[in-house]
């Protein structure tokens, strides 16, 4: 879930805009720009850009739901990075994300896609078809604590390489507690938005957008409780809404 405004930040490659350049921690347009434009939009694969685009008429403002472009890049590299194969994504939206993974993964990984929201996915899914990677993605139309706690009880537990989750904040603490469960020791947990629009850094009654405000307090619960957690270690890196990454360590 995330907040939106009409504010407009750097322009889009091919001079299109998209809301979710709002929630950038970087505040230098210019700087953002220049990253976009040498890094990210250079390397965005074709399918991965129309569906962005596609996402942003269709949905306008709600389209701040996908990920960063430069946030995405830099989990693509990260999946090929630690060679995972059986991997997890929670909330899918329209499934930026979720294609970003699948073209990363190996020929035979896999990903379950767990998200409520069956209509947004059913837009993204004919670029997964045009991509050649549909068959790597089970889509679960299901709430996400119940899914991850039949996966428990079914013994999937340390079975998964890495866990994308951008979903809820309010459910984060919850989902914490069962992803940590499902992912093998030395596997990843993601979180995405977890710098909040950068409203975990002032003071309540500076935060103007009220549903900024009223997820704010549950973000900073969970970043002070990952910090405590002596199963993971994790680091909070200042890209895209900020995104927390949590290593099982036993």
């Amino acid at each position: 879930m995330a907040a939106f405004n009409s504010k407009k930040t750097i322009l889009e490659h091919d001079d299109l805009q998209t809301s979710s350049d709002y929630k950038q921690i970087l505040k230098s347009h210019h700087l953002q720009e220049y990253i976009y434009k040498t890094s990210a939009y250079p390397k965005e694969h074709e399918l991965l850009k129309e569906l962005r685009v596609s996402t942003m008429e269709k949905y306008g403002v709600w389209s701040n739901m996908t990920v960063a472009v430069d946030e995405a890049q830099f989990l693509s590299m990260f999946v090929k990075i630690l060679n995972a194969k059986k991997t997890m994504e929670i909330g899918v939206f329209t499934g930026y994300s979720l294609l970003t993974t699948a073209l990363a993964l190996p020929e035979d990984g896999k990903i379950l896609a767990v998200d409520l929201d069956k209509e947004a996915y059913e837009f993204g899914l004919p670029y997964f078809k045009k991509a050649g990677i549909e068959h790597k993605i089970n889509f679960v139309p299901s709430d996400a604590s119940s899914v991850l706690k039949d996966l428990v009880s079914r013994g999937e537990g340390g079975t998964f390489d890495f866990i994308f989750v951008d979903a809820g904040k309010n459910e984060y603490l919850k989902f914490h507690e069962l992803t940590v469960k499902l992912v093998r020791v030395g596997g990843i947990i993601a979180y995405d938005n977890t710098l909040w629009y950068g409203s975990v850094a002032k003071a309540e009654k500076e935060v103007e957008d009220e549903l900024i405000r009223s997820f704010r307090n549950f973000v900073i619960e969970f970043n002070k409780f990952i910090a405590a957690d002596p199963r993971v270690e994790s680091s909070i890196l200042s890209i895209g809404d900020g995104l927390t990454l949590c290593r099982r360590l036993y």
